[in-house]
């Protein structure tokens, strides 16, 4: 039995480069097509990009507004206070595309710029915030919140990439059951895969530096001869974790902490899809989970902001 020696857990500093926090290529995943890279802009400074063979959703994360430059169009970026405040707007930029990140307001402001290596070049897009489909799934302690800007059904304009960001209240699991949608020949599709970690306090919108939760990411024994992945890690706030196949979940917001991750997905497959199987031992608990209760607390936010039970410690 070989073991993955890759690092698939890159803690907060790990992938920082120049002023980015995170500068993550695939060649630096070890795989073909997802990548995610954090820009923090100070009030009025810009940084411009060619997108080359990728294209981009830019997300903003925390601080001030911002805009995006491209073609000849400017896509005005509202944002938000951190990624717990509220649901955000957004934008799709395509591959061959140079395009312009500046800070516009009076507070520094930080962006994703998720990624996927892609083949046709498709059209700018501005998401509003408003237009976010919010989606609440599982039920009682495996109550979570999905917010799909950039998933297949919400955003068709995509060539590769597909992301979403799920938030799990303080004490919740989520990504569970735990699944996949890698290349077994029981799954419809094959996707690289990227969780990036934010951990607030609960019943606030601030980071915690102190926070923290569990991941879990594992294939098993015999993934048809490659090597197995059997990972359990504390994840903690700007992590990022790596799967390049395999099941994963759960994530686990520990008490008092409410856990959020922004999934970067890619793959070769023709059509964008985040299909995926479950680990067959805990399949059952899926139709368990769906007739509890959802939790009173969800939704987190919305595009207007914190609701009034914002993930308050039960």
């Amino acid at each position: 039995m070989t073991i993955e020696t890759r690092q698939l857990h890159r803690p907060n500093g790990s992938l920082a480069s120049g002023d980015d926090a995170i500068v993550l290529t695939p060649e630096d995943a070890g795989w073909s097509y997802s990548g995610l890279r954090t820009v923090t802009l100070a009030p009025g400074d810009s940084r411009t990009f060619d997108t080359g063979s990728e294209e981009f959703a830019i997300v903003p994360l925390s601080g001030s507004s911002s805009t995006v430059e491209a073609e000849g169009t400017r896509f005005d970026l509202e944002g938000r206070g951190t990624v717990f405040a509220r649901v955000t707007d957004w934008a799709y930029v395509p591959i061959e595309t140079t395009m312009t990140l500046t800070a516009t307001g009076e507070e520094p402001v930080e962006l994703a710029l998720c990624s996927a290596r892609a083949t046709d070049r498709t059209e700018l897009h501005y998401g509003s915030s408003e237009d976010v489909s919010v989606e609440l799934r599982g039920g009682g302690q495996a109550s979570r919140q999905i917010n799909n800007f950039c998933s297949p059904e919400q955003f068709p304009g995509a060539n590769k990439l597909m992301c979403v960001e799920v938030y799990t209240p303080d004490g919740n699991w989520s990504s569970y059951p735990p699944h996949k949608h890698d290349d077994s020949p029981e799954c419809e599709v094959n996707n690289e895969e990227i969780y990036y970690f934010r951990i607030g306090a609960a019943g606030a919108t601030e980071y915690s530096d102190r926070g923290f939760g569990m991941h879990r990411t594992y294939t098993g024994i015999g993934h048809d001869g490659l090597p197995v992945i059997d990972e359990n890690v504390v994840v903690r706030d700007g992590d990022v974790f790596l799967v390049p196949r395999g099941y994963h979940g759960p994530c686990i917001a520990a008490p008092g902490y409410n856990m959020y991750y922004l999934n970067v997905l890619a793959g070769p497959g023709g059509d964008r899809s985040m299909a995926f199987c479950d680990d067959p031992t805990h399949h059952w608990v899926r139709d368990e989970l769906s007739g509890q209760p959802m939790d009173a607390r969800l939704p987190l936010m919305s595009a207007v902001g914190p609701s009034a039970s914002h993930g308050r410690s039960r």
